[in-house]
């Protein structure tokens, strides 16, 4: 059976608010999904799942330095993520904060890695952003994001 996590970091709580409602909307979707904030996981969680969805806040027009942490720590395990599904999210206080550029940062490791990543034509094209709490499009976007890892994940499986 798939298997799915959803790691986030977060200061103020909107970020996890997100990786909750993506992580849901994962289980909603037949996808069996664990949320775990980022000091919670270990690189052999996370190479054991079939999908990894990742979310940080945006710092400077980056992902938070836990996150990036976690993920230098992923090299170790070069070459065991190839072909698993991957996402992005982000939480940030300004429209111009940064956002893309913190989803593209945390894509372009998944990339490296091999990932299969869950593009959008509609919304939040590289992935879900909450400008401070999530909002109602934010929460909209959440789920929606959720819904379509999981589907794409259990394609994949089959």
């Amino acid at each position: 059976m798939a298997k799915a996590l959803v790691i986030y970091y977060s200061r103020s709580g909107n970020t996890k608010l997100m990786a909750e409602m993506i992580s849901e909307a994962m289980n909603e979707g037949n996808l069996d999904t664990e949320c775990k904030a980022v000091a919670d996981v270990t690189v052999e969680e996370m190479a054991e799942a079939d999908a990894l969805v990742l979310g940080s806040p945006t710092y400077y027009g980056q992902m938070a330095g836990e996150m990036k942490k976690l993920l230098d720590e992923t090299v170790k395990r070069h070459g065991r993520f190839d072909g698993k599904v991957g996402g992005a999210f982000t939480s940030a206080v300004n429209v111009g904060g940064g956002n893309e550029t913190t989803l593209m940062g945390i894509l372009s490791c998944l990339l490296v890695h091999g990932f299969v990543i869950q593009g959008d034509p509609q919304g939040d094209h590289y992935g879900p952003v909450s400008l401070s709490k999530p909002n109602e499009r934010a929460q909209k976007q959440c789920k929606r994001f959720g819904k379509r890892i999981a589907q794409l994940t259990l394609k994949l499986a089959e």
